[in-house]
């Protein structure tokens, strides 16, 4: 199995990314820093701890909020380590280091951690379901949704990379979806599916949810790429996925299944006709990964 190099995640980052953390921290801070005149502006180390297991993601965003603070990070980690500090005599891991102003500490560090507990609780969950269908043997593609958090889509998308699954659609501009309501201003699935196909084109694959067979057929046969088999039974999914691949064995077409899929039943769902199984909770109602910074004493020694 191939590794990740988690590292040349950052070059998938997009130029706004860095504009974003600005607008965090500009959030968190909008006018005086009331605590920053308290501390002042010594020289100081702060110590990221890892308080809860987990896999680490989120180191680029944790970088850059600190760089835009004026501190500099040193990892004791790198992205994608897994730690668990229950291995540790303090029950807490030592991630990483950050240096800097103890103003300047002050100021990344609810904004930095808010971050990477989050993005770490979404490649942690994500890792879970991938360590599953590699046990499973399974074949297809675990991924993730657009039930996603506004503002922080990039983050959780980054972390579900970071767990080793699949992103899906990052956005409406990805991949085309049609849904009920789409289908409802249309009056079909055909004439949806058809009017996608028009400003799509070759370059955008068109993708159709599907309650019934009946449906999955209908959008089949209108040109659809991917059909969504919507809140399937795992035993009506299997068989219905089966019959349509061979129904359709002379195209292409991707099945993809979602709707009540959670990490307690996805084994259920694992089958050989089944290409795609995707998933709301990879970044919805995801537990965070526990960190905390503490600055040191002043007799601290690296």
């Amino acid at each position: 199995m191939a590794t990740t190099n988690y590292e040349n995640l950052q070059c998938l980052l997009p130029p706004s990314w860095k504009t974003s953390i600005a607008e965090w921290l500009r959030e968190d801070t909008p006018s005086f820093d009331y605590g920053g005149y308290v501390v002042g502006d010594s020289d100081e180390v702060a110590i990221l701890y890892g308080k809860s297991k987990g896999k680490l993601a989120g180191v680029p965003f944790f970088n850059e909020i600190f760089d835009q603070c004026g501190c500099r990070v040193e990892w004791l980690l790198k992205e994608g380590d897994e730690f668990d500090p229950a291995t540790t005599e303090k029950k807490r891991y030592e991630v990483a280091r950050v240096y800097g102003k103890a103003r300047s500490l002050l100021l990344g560090e609810r904004v930095a951690l808010n971050t990477i507990s989050r993005c770490s609780g979404i490649a942690t969950r994500a890792t879970k379901l991938a360590n599953l269908k590699e046990k499973h043997q399974w074949q297809g593609v675990v991924a993730g949704t657009r039930k996603t958090t506004p503002g922080f889509r990039l983050v959780e998308k980054y972390g579900m990379l970071v767990g080793g699954v699949d992103t899906h659609r990052v956005d409406l501009s990805s991949m085309i979806m049609l849904k009920d309501n789409h289908i409802w201003s249309q009056g079909s699935i055909t004439a949806a599916t058809k009017q996608a196909k028009k400003v799509g084109g070759f370059a955008l694959k068109v993708e159709v949810e599907c309650r019934t067979e009946a449906e999955a057929e209908e959008a089949i046969s209108a040109g659809a790429d991917i059909v969504m088999l919507d809140n399937f039974k795992p035993d009506d999914l299997k068989a219905t996925a089966k019959r349509l691949k061979e129904k359709f064995s002379n195209r292409s077409v991707l099945i993809e299944a979602s709707g009540g899929i959670s990490e307690d039943n996805i084994v259920d769902y694992f089958d050989d006709s089944v290409d795609v199984i995707s998933l709301g909770s990879l970044s919805h109602g995801v537990p965070i990964i526990d960190f905390s910074l503490k600055i040191q004493p002043r007799n601290y020694k690296i």
